[in-house]
């Protein structure tokens, strides 16, 4: 499950990116918050689509999750990248509206992921491995398929993972390696691949 993780340059080419449409933004530009949404749209959607399971419920609640940032971005202190400040927003407004963890479904929207030039092979594969990990995640506990959709299909780091949950990172490190273990156990127990390629 090797992912190309987002480098630290840019990261920080994000950072100064949004810090600056985030002063702008404060200081009565609003098309620059519109920018901001548009950057980040698609996240939030996806996350809401994880919870709500359906696009009507989907777009409203991507609606709240953007007025809500709007309304309360003289909050973000720029501590952390505002994709991070966004995403614990939009977490905690999802599990606000579905008042339980039980209700969420990991669904790891390929559309997130970068297509870095891939043959069709490459996709098809792609989409086929997606899937497997899809379906297997189902079936770990809450505590772990959240963690893990954070970490691999956000691309987010251990530290944004415990800003955005509220877990400690070392819990965090810790329900990703277990979550790791339990999803490679249930992808080799349904014979999908062989022990030794994982």
């Amino acid at each position: 499950m090797s992912k190309q993780r987002t480098s630290d340059k840019e990261r920080e080419a994000a950072y100064k990116r949004d810090s600056k449409l985030v002063r702008e933004v404060l200081s009565g530009n609003t098309s620059a918050f519109a920018e901001l949404m548009s950057l980040y749209k698609k996240r939030v959607e996806a996350l809401g689509l994880s919870f709500f399971k359906n696009p009507a419920d989907t777009e409203d609640f991507a609606q709240d999750v953007f007025l809500k940032a709007f309304t309360k971005l003289d909050t973000f202190r720029g501590e952390s990248l505002f994709s991070t400040w966004l995403t614990r927003m939009a977490y905690n407004t999802a599990i606000n509206a579905v008042n339980r963890r039980a209700q969420f479904l990991s669904i790891a929207d390929e559309n997130l992921l970068p297509d870095n030039g891939l043959t069709p092979e490459e996709k098809e594969l792609r989409l086929l491995t997606m899937e497997t990990v899809r379906e297997s995640l189902k079936e770990l506990p809450e505590k772990y398929k959240i963690v893990l959709d954070l970490y691999f299909f956000y691309d987010n780091s251990y530290s944004e993972i415990s800003e955005i949950t509220g877990l400690a990172e070392n819990t965090v490190k810790s329900h990703i390696f277990r979550a790791k273990k339990l999803l490679r156990e249930k992808i080799v127990a349904k014979g999908l691949v062989e022990n030794e390629k994982l």
